[in-house]
């Protein structure tokens, strides 16, 4: 059968080279099984007659059946209009035409029963439908036509070339003829019954011609079903080939210096979270097999003392350890931080950036090759090819939606064997979404935050309270803390948002004048180091007020900050507004996220300044993000093109990805290589998509 489905689209009957190329061009359709794929967007359920009686004022399209009986032309202010009345054995209405006046008269059945279908609408106590289908009952009654009638997806383009959804409707019609239905089942038996899914030609076919609503369920549940079911094969088959496969270093030892620092120089109890992800990172780190893992935590819930620990493992046997970070500023903060944390250690740690010194370049690299060097902090400076270690065991990987995969393949080759990955994030993915975008990857998840950290509290107000905000401020500045101030800047209305930060600066300048008060700027159209020098000043305490544009880098740590104000908080996304948060809060004093907006706010922005004021989780708050936005957008363009879903969801169908997943995991442990007689035909199947360079090769 398969050979059939890979004729190209033009010689299906009705298509033809203009049609076909119009397809290719605009839906992306090339072959028979690319249309068969095109599945309704929705549908229009004509399972149902409504009577006139019975007609509701409602944007739904309905269908009648009754009598035309009589057809007369209306004067209007511009031109005329064509009126019929109809009517059925409740009562009357009117069916109205604004154009095609003279086909319309010498077409219209009178005094014959017909089917009308279209839109009703409501004036002067009548209901009339304008330009409306109309059919004979007898054809109506014999056409192949569903009673859930399918809206297929379309372009202006398209529509220019009459390809609309009825036309597509007919092409799966001529499709269906002839192939004659004859799809191959692509799922073994056993999962058939177990999940007791439609079989893929029922399915198929049930997709694009329902009989009814409850087929059209189950249609839509068993293609969802397998397009997610054969994804997580593919990712899971992935980490399992990765974990067999793939040689990585085993780190047997629990050494000198990870017990000498556990035991004498933690500077706070771990978490019971903290301690888990420990356990299963060294648990990974001890296998031959190289970690692939992703460690997930809110701002500010301790990932670093855990990457530290991990290094120290590493160090423990004799390798060395990197951690790569996007920018400078948090390069440097990691540094810091690392530093701190191993002073009693007598480790050696260097920081490798765009910046350092050609002097100070040298002796890294000369104590990276000879093994002097312990641990390597650095940006993309690492990736340079003259940066060569002499055992590098442990990888870690900041905030790595900002590193492409070619970048991250390139620190792998700095070794014979790859090194042990950690990657890091404190940008909470919803699970669903992780399931389908690192389900290659082990998640490690730290859910809780450090004892002695009070949560935020955020608050909601109109611009018009200002001279409250204004005041707290003080009262704020007078106790000793600093302050933020952010405001939007989004590339496409650059200028105005500039204009609008300058004049914010200029009235926040007038209200907290010098000497009582000083004040920081920073925003994208500085200098680097003018930049830094003022981000610099604000963490020195020598300024009260930091005002400025979402450049305040993540992960930034000033622990006496203690208020965030945002303006304009309508125009930031939910995770942005998270994010901005988590710049407060880092001190042992309660913190603040005061949320400043105009009165008009449509109802997604209500949803996230009351979530945002509702709680500080930031996997809830990804939650209602990932509902609100839509997969594509979370993960920004690099990412969206991993979820070219052709009918299963993401948000929507997070049951259904959870059983695919279990179901997947389940059959993996089985029958790793899916030899088994009942898994040819999918094993077949797998393998033709692997070879496709279909979706998974742009998820890692």
């Amino acid at each position: 059968m398969n050979h059939l489905l890979h004729t190209p689209i033009e010689y299906l009957k009705g298509v033809g080279p203009a049609r076909g190329a119009a397809l290719r061009k605009e839906l992306g359709i090339n072959t028979y099984e690319d249309l068969i794929q095109c599945y309704p967007n929705r549908y229009i359920d004509r399972t149902r007659y409504y009577k006139v009686n019975e007609l509701k004022n409602q944007p739904a399209e309905v269908q009648l059946i009754g009598k035309i009986i009589t057809l007369k032309t209306v004067e209007q202010k511009r031109g005329k209009r064509l009126v019929a009345n109809f009517i059925d054995d409740t009562g009357p209405m009117e069916l109205i035409w604004f154009q095609g006046h003279k086909w319309i008269k010498e077409n219209l059945p009178l005094n014959v029963p017909v089917v009308i279908f279209g839109k009703c609408t409501l004036f002067n106590q009548t209901y009339s439908m304008s330009h409306p289908e109309i059919e004979l009952l007898k054809d109506h009654e014999q056409n192949l036509r569903s009673a859930m009638q399918p809206v297929y997806p379309s372009t202006e383009a398209l529509g220019n070339k009459g390809i609309t959804s009825r036309v597509m409707s007919r092409m799966m019609q001529q499709l269906f003829l002839e192939t004659q239905n004859l799809f191959v089942e692509t799922l073994p038996e056993y999962l058939l019954n177990e999940l007791k899914l439609m079989p893929k030609k029922d399915a198929l076919f049930n997709i694009h011609f329902p009989k009814s609503n409850e087929k059209l369920a189950q249609a839509q549940f068993r293609l969802k079903f397998e397009e997610l079911f054969f994804i997580q094969l593919q990712l899971i088959t992935k980490n399992l080939i990765r974990k067999h496969k793939i040689k990585g270093h085993a780190f047997t030892q629990v050494g000198e210096y990870f017990n000498t620092f556990f035991q004498n120089h933690l500077p706070f109890d771990l978490t019971s979270a903290q301690k888990r992800v420990l356990k299963e990172i060294r648990n990974d780190m001890g296998h031959p097999a190289q970690m692939n893992r992703l460690l997930q935590g809110d701002v500010g819930s301790g990932k670093t003392i855990v990457a530290f620990m991990s290094m120290l493992l590493a160090i423990d046997n004799g390798f060395q350890s990197c951690l790569m970070a996007p920018t400078e500023i948090l390069a440097n903060q990691h540094f810091l931080g690392l530093s701190e944390l191993a002073q009693t250690l007598n480790l050696n740690i260097k920081i490798l950036t765009g910046s350092t010194k050609t002097a100070d370049r040298k002796i890294i690299h000369e104590e990276l090759e000879n093994g002097q060097l312990h641990i390597l902090i650095g940006t993309h400076a690492l990736l340079e090819d003259k940066v060569k270690f002499k055992n590098l065991g442990l990888a870690i990987i900041d905030e790595q939606h900002r590193f492409g995969v070619e970048q991250r393949s390139k620190l792998w080759q700095k070794n014979e064997t790859p090194p042990h990955v950690l990657v890091m994030t404190a940008t909470p993915i919803p699970r669903t979404l992780a399931m389908s975008l690192y389900g290659d990857l082990d998640i490690s998840i730290i859910d809780e935050l450090p004892p002695g950290r009070k949560p935020i509290q955020t608050v909601h107000r109109f611009d018009t309270n200002r001279l409250k905000v204004w005041k707290f401020i003080r009262d704020e500045i007078h106790k000793g803390r600093q302050i933020y101030i952010v405001y939007p800047l989004i590339q496409e209305s650059e200028k105005m948002d500039f204009k609008d930060l300058m004049d914010g600066y200029e009235s926040i300048s007038r209200d907290f004048p010098l000497p009582l008060y000083s004040i920081s700027i920073v925003h994208g159209k500085m200098k680097p180091a003018d930049k830094d020098a003022e981000m610099k000043r604000f963490a020195e305490g020598k300024t009260n007020i930091m005002v400025a544009t979402t450049v305040i880098e993540v992960g930034v740590n000033i622990p006496n900050a203690s208020v965030m104000i945002i303006e304009s908080a309508e125009r930031f996304g939910l995770s942005q507004l998270h994010q901005l948060r988590g710049r407060v809060g880092r001190g042992a004093e309660q913190s603040y996220c005061i949320l400043m907006t105009s009165h008009k706010l449509s109802s997604d922005t209500k949803t996230r300044i009351e979530t945002m004021c509702r709680t500080n989780d930031g996997f809830e708050i990804a939650e209602v993000d990932l509902k609100l936005r839509g997969p594509g957008d979370i993960m920004g363009k690099q990412q969206s093109g991993v979820l070219n879903l052709q009918i299963a969801d993401i948000v929507r169908d997070k049951e259904i990805l959870l059983t695919a997943r279990h179901e997947a995991v389940k059959l993996l442990k089985d029958d790793p290589s899916m030899l088994n007689p009942e898994h040819a035909r999918l094993r077949e199947i797998f393998l033709e998509l692997s070879r496709k360079k279909n979706i998974w090769n742009y998820i890692s």
